[in-house]
């Protein structure tokens, strides 16, 4: 039995350290999918929304579900950010929704009981199945009490979010000259293509990663790099002289989302509330990168490929 204001096992996000429980789902897991075998059927799984592939949330769509809630820590989640939220509202989605970290740096608007809160997407709920999410214990709140557990409610992106600076820009530990790997923040809606070029050369695309990096084989020589950054709605941005260091986060004014003047949820590491990502202790804040071009006409929103 959960115990009252918890979320029951199996809405744990795929980051949340608790070795007991995967063994328990693995073993459910496998445990029905060797009857679903036996019998001949097609596992499928109910309940709220279920979109037609693998995609984010995006534009106007509406999705009734429920949530739970939970505590990430200090941890940046799947999503692999710095840190959670300086404001500690995030919430995990489940495998279609995450999609592979398409929703990471996105934003929701889920309401309940309660009321409504904003939250940015920074993690993967392992056991989440269609219309199910998983809020900050923060979060949740908002939208509904504790001793509650979990709560109906429904969501929807927010397009275009207010946010505090430019687009930042974090090169992975271990790129180089050789392999490039970087991450992109404080871009508000989800992404969906980044390309970069190095001095000389001409834009290559980087090819997307479950944790949230977008890669690029081969390298791009020493840098530094342009970089362009594409959402799901065709707004487009470049950032130049992003350089090839490691673990630090690169602050530029190329903006996809509209710019507040309040704080922002972008991911940073308490507590201090930063703009971009704070550093952790191996990291620091590098020089702001120059804008080379900012579009920011918004096309029509383009349709996952299933």
């Amino acid at each position: 039995m959960t115990a009252p204001g918890t979320a029951p096992d199996n809405d744990i996000p795929a980051s949340t350290p608790r070795l007991s429980r995967r063994v328990r789902h693995w073993l459910a897991g496998a445990g029905v999918s060797a009857l679903a075998a036996v019998l001949g059927i097609t596992l499928a799984v109910r309940g709220g929304a279920t979109p037609a592939c693998a995609a984010p949330p995006t534009g106007n769509a509406v999705h009734k579900g429920t949530a739970s809630f939970y505590d990430a820590g200090r941890s940046g989640g799947n999503c692999s950010f710095p840190g959670r939220p300086a404001d500690r509202l995030y919430v995990a989605l489940g495998a279609s929704q995450y999609s592979g970290s398409a929703a990471c740096g996105s934003y929701l608007e889920v309401s309940g009981p309660k009321g409504t809160v904003r939250v940015m997407v920074m993690d993967q709920c392992g056991g989440c199945g269609p219309g199910k999410i998983d809020l900050s214990t923060e979060a949740f709140t908002k939208i509904a009490d504790l001793s509650q557990g979990i709560a109906p409610v429904t969501y929807r992106a927010v397009v275009n979010p207010a946010l505090d600076g430019g687009l930042t820009f974090r090169m992975k530990g271990g790129a180089s000259k050789y392999w490039f790997a970087v991450q992109v923040g404080n871009h508000g809606n989800p992404l969906r293509s980044v390309e970069a070029k190095g001095p000389g050369g001409g834009f290559r695309k980087a090819a997307r990663q479950s944790d949230n990096h977008w890669t690029i084989e081969g390298g791009l020589g020493p840098g530094p790099y342009s970089i362009t950054v594409t959402d799901v709605y065709g707004r487009q941005a470049t950032a130049t002289g992003i350089r090839m260091v490691t673990k630090q986060v690169q602050r530029s004014t190329a903006i996809l989302a509209s710019v507040s003047p309040t704080p922002s949820s972008s991911p940073s590491a308490p507590p201090s509330p930063t703009i971009a990502p704070a550093p952790t202790p191996t990291e620091s804040i590098a020089p702001t990168a120059a804008v080379e071009a900012l579009a920011g006409a918004a096309a029509p929103l383009d349709r996952p490929r299933c």
